[in-house]
């Protein structure tokens, strides 16, 4: 691909959306593979940390090609496996710990932008988990008095009732809202590009259209080249099987999204999202919205996975999956009614066996891992690249000793099964919902998609 405006509305919207093509280096102190944003903010901290250190990022295709440029725009304070470390009364003041961390990570993005003037649309106007059922809002009502209980604030986490929901947005479905404001809406690829400039102004190399086929201590297998590295990084999230030898350790799980034209003021009165707020509908068959800077609506919806992990360049805007998520935002939200959607793409997302983060670094192999972040990887990726540079540099942090580090998955199952189990897990996902939406809790289907999908 030469211009990659087909990736995305994010990519689409860009000045330039080319690739840069420069000279392969033939040695490195840290070699990073993957230009997304976890790659590019372990290079941008260690640059900070250690200037004169030789950093370089090598990505397949363009900066942001991947998820960073693809995925809904929501830079969020939290991440999978948070909730289960918080209700445990063992190791809840870890969760504790890790949650702090996240909310002000969210921060550090902005101030980093700020300083390094990133114009990513960055607005925190904090999330709305509308409950689209009456057993999702007791669940929600529920977990909102937890976290208070247990010491965050009214301010950071709170239950708004119907009324005061739909004067924040108006869905189909409302049943109340849990509130949070540890979010921002950005535009993604806004985010990631600013990024790589920066760590270019700081002495990274930063080295498109070179795919990393293998590596091993001490050395990459490039497209363009061998690159000897003192320390390698990789950064893949859902490409990680594209890397000889690292086959299952993460599933390519598909998002599919859609954008409308930028609408009128009064329209979005209709709406609602005044705050530029993020949402979804707390069904377990995941959905997603925010609203753009140029007044569109972006929404999606998680879609599914290609047997073998397929990974595809580019979804069409007129694939199934993409319309099937645009059907989902009209019946969802009445009001854009009649409004254009001018985009749909789809982008993946690298899911870990155990459904959590994971950052890894071994002093004996010099190599080491980060990401697995199920979809919440635009803010949860900051604070992973802060915790890698720690390690890669050899320090011992607060960032260190968090839950994240070295808690290594196992390998997914081969196929059939990791095919068969996706498709088990998203139809009790879909009978789950589908049982809570007709006013009664669903203890069978929930249970099954409970057990199976963690």
């Amino acid at each position: 691909m030469d211009d990659y405006r087909q990736i995305s509305f994010w990519f689409d919207s860009l000045e330039d959306a080319t690739a840069e093509v420069t000279a392969l280096p033939e040695t490195v102190d840290v070699a990073i593979i993957g230009g997304g944003f976890t790659g590019l903010w372990t290079a941008y901290y260690l640059k900070k940390k250690s200037p004169d250190l030789r950093v370089g990022v090598f990505e397949a295709e363009t900066i942001g090609f991947g998820a960073s440029g693809r995925n809904g725009g929501w830079c969020m304070g939290a991440a999978e496996g948070v909730g289960d470390l918080l209700s445990k009364e063992k190791t809840r003041q870890e969760g504790i710990r890790l949650q702090n961390i996240l909310h002000d990570t969210v921060d550090e993005i902005d101030r980093v932008c700020q300083a390094e003037g990133i114009d990513c649309h960055f607005v925190k106007g904090g999330t709305l988990y509308v409950a689209g059922t009456k057993e999702v809002a007791r669940q929600h009502q529920e977990w909102m008095k937890f976290l208070q209980e247990i010491g965050f604030s009214e301010d950071e986490y709170c239950w708004l009732g119907v009324d005061e929901s739909a004067k924040r947005i108006r869905l189909s479905r409302n049943y109340g809202a849990a509130y949070t404001s540890h979010c921002a809406a950005v535009h993604p690829a806004r985010l990631v590009r600013g990024l790589a400039d920066a760590v270019r102004k700081l002495g990274v190399e930063v080295v498109e259209k070179c795919p990393v086929f293998e590596y091993q201590t001490g050395q990459l297998q490039t497209g363009r080249g061998t690159v000897t590295a003192e320390k390698i990084v990789r950064a893949t999230e859902g490409y990680t099987d594209s890397i000889r030898g690292n086959s299952r350790y993460l599933m390519p799980l598909y998002s599919m999204v859609v954008a409308t034209e930028p609408m009128s003021e009064s329209r979005w009165q209709e709406i609602g999202l005044a705050e530029r707020e993020t949402f979804d509908d707390g069904r377990r068959a995941v959905v997603y919205g925010q609203r753009t800077r140029d007044n569109r609506l972006v929404f999606g919806g998680r879609s599914g996975y290609y047997f073998g992990s397929k990974r595809k360049p580019v979804i069409s805007p007129d694939a199934v999956a993409v319309q099937n998520v645009a059907n989902e935002m009209r019946k969802l939200i009445p009001a854009v009614s009649g409004i254009e959607i001018t985009h749909g793409w789809g982008g993946l997302m690298g899911v870990p066996r155990h459904w959590r983060p994971c950052v890894s670094y071994s002093n004996i192999s010099r190599t080491g891992w980060a990401g697995g972040y199920t979809g919440e990887g635009v803010g949860a990726s900051n604070l992973a690249g802060r915790m890698m540079s720690d390690l890669v540099l050899g320090e011992q942090t607060d960032l260190t000793t968090l839950p994240w580090v070295d808690d290594q998955p196992r390998r997914w199952e081969p196929e059939p099964i990791r095919w068969l189990g996706h498709k088990m897990v998203a139809f009790f996902a879909h009978q789950a919902d589908k049982v809570e939406a007709a006013g009664q809790k669903s203890r069978f289907w929930g249970g099954l998609f409970d057990r199976l999908a963690h």
